[in-house]
């Protein structure tokens, strides 16, 4: 994902090629997909959760982009630092535009680190559990299917603020 812009063509890519550029196209395709479901939504409903647990547009956006530097700048890379949090509260502060921008400069800095691996087998740094270092393919393998389900959960979001669903 290198524009700011969502891709004009909303179907899921269709192309075979090597495997970390199919991971990567897959993972860009979901991660367009929160910012779809996010943009355009006016205040306060952006920011409201949608369901007991507290999630909200904004909650799904803040929570991703902490998920995306974690797993690939902070662990795969090894970036010193301590992890992103990615269970912080939404702020007053926050805005959607703001968050948005913040996810597209995480998604950015994650795929420079994924393109950089030549080794998909080669472990990283250090993990986010009490496991060894993960391998680049198990990063976006867990990082395909955390942004699906979260994209899953901005999909049922923006249905119950304006009764938008699709991509």
């Amino acid at each position: 994902m290198t524009t700011t812009e969502p891709r004009p063509d909303l179907r899921p890519p269709g192309l075979n090629a090597d495997e970390r550029t199919t991971l990567l196209a897959f993972l860009d395709y979901l991660r367009e997909s929160v910012l779809v479901k996010a943009a355009g939504v006016p205040e306060p409903a952006v920011r409201t959760a949608g369901v007991p647990s507290g999630t909200s547009l904004l909650h799904l956006l803040k929570h991703l982009t902490a998920v995306e530097l974690n797993w690939f700048v902070w662990a795969y890379a090894g970036v010193d630092g301590e992890p992103w949090e990615d269970e912080a509260a939404v702020t007053a502060d926050d805005t959607a535009s703001d968050l948005a921008h913040a996810y597209r400069e995480a998604v950015a800095r994650a795929n420079e680190v994924a393109l950089a691996c030549t080794d998909l087998d080669r472990p990283g740094a250090r993990s986010l559990r009490e496991t060894p270092p993960p391998s680049m393919r198990w990063v976006l393998v867990h990082m395909i299917e955390e942004t699906a389900r979260h994209a899953g959960h901005a999909d049922i979001l923006r249905e119950q603020i304006d009764g938008s669903t699709g991509r």
